[in-house]
């Protein structure tokens, strides 16, 4: 059960280790995890298992891809093709933690069953005092099936 507090929890590590892989990661930096409870519980739904969740995303540096997308944010895939990272800006994290919240119940609702994305974990990375925030989703073309047809679909809300 999870409580309204959970969805504006977060979690802090910082690392500080000068010999550990240096010529891949620097060696300073600070990782925060936003509604860790939340996101925890939304991978477990999924069937997203937490050690293969993190070893996808920590075993090996993430591949860019190109976007064509007129956003501007930057995405990554996980060394596995598991997982899409999506860079985000600081207003779109507030975004989605009211997303979050409807989000949420909905996938509880429908037992993880949803051609909606897959939000599996929001996160801020700061190295050298640069901050990136970014969101895990769950990668869609990760099959060894051929994709025939891709569409950008943009949902307009009128008010």
């Amino acid at each position: 059960m999870l409580l309204p507090d959970d969805f504006k929890a977060f979690g802090k590590i910082k690392v500080d280790n000068h010999h550990f892989n240096k010529e891949n990661m620097p060696s300073h930096f600070k990782v925060k995890e936003y509604c860790p409870l939340v996101f925890r519980n939304l991978r477990e739904r999924f069937g997203i298992d937490d050690v293969d969740y993190m070893n996808s995303l920590t075993k090996s540096q993430p591949l860019a891809v190109t976007s064509p997308g007129r956003s501007g944010a930057k995405f990554y895939e996980s060394y596995d093709r598991l997982f899409i990272i999506k860079t985000l800006q600081s207003e779109e994290v507030e975004q989605m933690h009211s997303l979050l919240k409807q989000y949420h119940p909905y996938i509880v609702e429908c037992h993880g069953k949803t051609l909606l994305p897959q939000y599996l974990g929001m996160y801020r990375l700061t190295v050298e005092g640069a901050e990136t925030y970014m969101v895990v989703m769950r990668n869609i073309f990760s099959s060894s099936l051929n994709v025939h047809r891709k569409y950008d679909l943009k949902v307009i809300l009128i008010l």
